[in-house]
């Protein structure tokens, strides 16, 4: 399935966020993230199914001051 992440376009073969996150490179990250504009907590991405041409906002935290 194709989506985009961060603006990026991906081909992923999971169908849940957390399992995209997974894919991805950020399981176990401290992130922030949303699916098409709606912030999903981290509670909910086992459970937010995925669909084609999903847009995936990731965002980590950055230490700084």
């Amino acid at each position: 399935m194709r989506i985009y992440v961060n603006g990026d376009q991906r081909e992923i073969q999971v169908g849940t966020l957390a399992g995209a996150l997974e894919t991805l490179g950020y399981g176990g990250r401290k992130i922030a993230t949303a699916v098409n504009g709606r912030f999903v907590a981290a509670a909910a991405r086992p459970t937010t199914t995925l669909s084609e041409g999903d847009k995936i906002e990731v965002v980590a935290p950055m230490q700084g001051g």
